[in-house]
């Protein structure tokens, strides 16, 4: 099998693809020693025609694909669309539209949780994948045609896939389910990740002000040093290391080197001397100017027995219109709703989810509607 290596022929796959309604996209990326995944292939198919496109062809310019990728008239079809998107926001700057996930589509019309890619070929339309390529070294070349064959497995079947999935939702009119869960991935917000919010992503219990402070300066400077370097934020400053740092906040180079997870003699480096800078910096902010600790939430009496009914009631709507409970609500929505009521912020309120779920979510909750055990088993009733 021959990769597409030219831009001379991107162009022109490109231009028979942009011809139909929809063409289907995969791409294989390495990420293990950089922070933005390396594109390493690019796999598409429309109705009739199908190819792999070689990013690290010497002279390729992938101007054609980004340019396909934002033509409104055709619809870009993923499984897992996120990783994929994010490629394309960093080396083309774009934000596919529109675009359709099989995975979000697939839970809507029953096939349960983030369901697997060959999972779902399997059961739509019988075809086994051979997954014996799975960890291949995308980077290499030559890629053998088994490899090859594998890639391009990932788009073919994905045709059918979209055809069926598409076909379910229209005839049981959710459509628009999937179009709400499209527009997140659609967001730009979803792939940017500013360094000032790097410390959201961490576990970390912090007990004072100052901790938290030190916390956010240094997580914001890995971030933005793992950016400018393309290194995984590990390889900077490891997570344990940024949760010692918080609490014992050194502010010189003996400090530092005193911390169990630093490697000796990094205090020293360029990194270290940076690292104690970021932390003076933090330790110099006003008092009145500390963050704010995050208010561990409290749930008003009671709260937890009516949340362990909703989880019954959503197992029940789940059950009742074979739909996976992750798209209705979750544990985070119960939880507000059960301590809130009606002023929860929460999806399971809003739009199609309230009307499946999140209405009588709040007749539960305000005694308007009971959980009744009969004839082996559980059922809803007005009251």
């Amino acid at each position: 099998m021959d990769m597409i290596t030219t831009t001379e022929a991107l162009a022109a796959f490109c231009a028979r693809l942009a011809a139909h309604e929809f063409v289907t996209v995969d791409t294989e990326f390495l990420r293990e020693t950089t922070y933005w995944p390396e594109l390493c292939l690019i796999q598409m198919a429309g109705p009739d025609d199908e190819g792999i496109v070689d990013p690290l062809a010497e002279g390729i310019d992938l101007k054609p694909f980004f340019e396909l990728m934002a033509d409104t008239s055709v619809v870009k079809v993923f499984h897992a669309a996120r990783q994929d998107i994010e490629i394309m926001v960093h080396r083309g700057d774009l934000v596919p539209h529109p675009i359709f996930d099989t995975q979000v589509a697939a839970m809507v019309c029953g096939f349960g949780e983030s369901i697997s890619y060959d999972q779902l070929v399997s059961r739509i339309t019988g075809a086994h994948i051979d997954k014996s390529s799975r960890f291949t070294d995308w980077s290499r070349r030559p890629l053998s045609d088994k490899q090859l064959d594998y890639a391009l497995a990932d788009v073919t079947h994905l045709r059918d896939v979209y055809l069926e999935l598409l076909s379910r939702l229209k005839a049981e009119g959710r459509s628009h389910w999937v179009a709400d869960e499209m527009a997140v991935l659609e967001s730009r917000a979803t792939y940017e990740i500013e360094p000032s919010d790097a410390w959201r992503r961490l576990k970390m219990r912090v007990r004072k002000p100052v901790e938290l402070c030190v916390l956010q300066h240094a997580a914001a400077w890995r971030e933005r040093e793992a950016k400018a370097r393309n290194v995984p934020r590990g390889r900077i400053l490891k997570d344990d290391a940024l949760y010692e740092v918080a609490q014992q906040q050194p502010a010189d180079v003996e400090a530092l080197s005193r911390l169990r997870t630093i490697p000796r003699g990094w205090e020293r480096s360029a990194s270290g001397a940076k690292l104690i800078e970021v932390v003076n910096e933090a330790l110099g902010t006003a008092k009145e100017d500390m963050p704010r600790l995050p208010r561990p939430k409290q749930a008003p009496e009671g709260a937890q027995a009516a949340i362990e009914l909703l989880r019954v009631l959503l197992k029940l709507t789940v059950e009742k219109e074979n739909v996976a409970a992750k798209i209705i609500a979750t544990a985070d929505d119960l939880e507000a709703i059960a301590s809130q009521g009606e002023d929860a912020d929460v999806a399971a309120l809003k739009g199609w989810r309230r009307e499946l779920f999140g209405g009588r979510a709040l007749k539960l909750i305000r005694g308007e509607l009971a959980l009744k055990f009969t004839g082996k088993k559980v059922e809803a009733v007005e009251v």
